[in-house]
């Protein structure tokens, strides 16, 4: 057998030494230039209701500025059904990588598991928050033939007419039909929910009062409140919207802490990587900081959203909880 000399052996370990720090030198400067292509190729925002909704065209607004920013098309695909959960549960099986993005809203994420145990993703555990792009109050709207002229008076009236106010909601579980759960309890009143398959279903049947109070979002029902045909009540919101000034909210009108919106977000896959969170957090963020972005959400009766991820996956769990005490509160069961 060959006996290796000292000489021979230091030699050696110099040489591994030596292809160690190359190695090691290739890493560390390699490794932030793929950083630094994010992204090389299109990606893919994955919206889980149809074109022309106003979370599609927020989802656009944003994909647009988003792609110009970071040098890639943000492509929307829209993946509707079942609520928006067959969109989520694609987003959710996508690699990882930062090339698919996915659009949740409080329906989605806050909702979707306290109706349906058996969903086949998890809003926390398979998803992780990147920014909240903005939120939207519901809206309380009568028609003028209801025999209230201010949101006061219609309390006053279905406290005097119990079971004969009828509202209106996109369907079951829906955050309208939720609101008007809360409402209810805050009130002391009873009102009959009457779920439709769409705002312009239900406007249809308010305007021929056929209903007498929707809640609804600002964006299904402003059109005939500015027309005339509908009176506004009051606003969900925490504060007055700008869309209309004059119209107070639930809160201020003697319920303090009436609070109630749909809000929506952009979401990776869990598992993302934390500096591409981070990244994407900011770049959103400053879209969402522009006159100009606001401005158009405005125009959609969104709030301009900000703030962490970690702040999102607050609000997240904060909505979760707070909707399962309505739910649990009004005896409602899921189907």
């Amino acid at each position: 057998m060959t006996k290796i000399t000292p000489q021979a052996r230091h030699r050696v370990t110099a040489s591994l030494r030596h292809l160690g720090s190359i190695a090691w030198l290739v890493l560390a400067t390699t490794v932030p230039v793929e950083a630094q292509q994010y992204p090389s190729r299109p990606v893919r925002f994955v919206v889980p209701f149809p074109p022309g909704t106003t979370t599609d065209v927020v989802a656009r607004l944003v994909a647009l500025r988003a792609g110009e920013r970071l040098g890639q098309p943000i492509v929307v695909d829209n993946r509707s059904g079942a609520s928006g959960t067959i969109g989520v549960e694609t987003a959710a099986r996508a690699a990882p990588d930062g090339y698919t993005w996915g659009l949740g809203t409080t329906t989605t994420h806050a909702l979707a598991l306290i109706l349906n145990p058996k969903l086949g993703y998890d809003p926390v555990r398979d998803f992780a928050p990147v920014a909240l792009l903005g939120d939207s109050p519901y809206f309380l709207t009568t028609s003028p033939a209801l025999p209230a002229a201010n949101f006061q008076e219609v309390i006053a009236y279905a406290r005097a007419n119990p079971g004969k106010l009828h509202y209106a909601s996109v369907g079951n579980f829906s955050v309208g039909h939720l609101s008007g759960e809360l409402l209810k309890k805050a009130a002391g009143i009873d009102m009959v929910h009457v779920p439709y398959k769409g705002s312009n279903i239900a406007l249809i049947d308010l305007l021929a009062g056929r209903i007498e109070l929707n809640i609804s979002t600002i964006a299904a029902t402003l059109p005939q409140v500015r027309a005339g045909k509908l009176r506004a009540l009051a606003v969900t919101s925490p504060k007055r919207v700008p869309a209309l000034p004059q119209t107070p909210t639930v809160a201020e009108s003697g319920f303090p802490g009436f609070q109630a919106s749909l809000w929506m977000g952009a979401f990776v896959p869990a598992r993302a990587p934390g500096a591409l969170i981070a990244r994407l957090n900011r770049e959103i963020n400053s879209i969402l900081g522009t006159a100009e972005m606001r401005e158009a959400l405005a125009e959609q009766a969104f709030e301009a959203g900000a703030g962490t991820p970690d702040a999102f996956a607050r609000l997240i769990r904060d909505d979760t909880a707070r909707w399962r005490k309505v739910i649990n509160d009004a005896g409602l069961k899921p189907e």
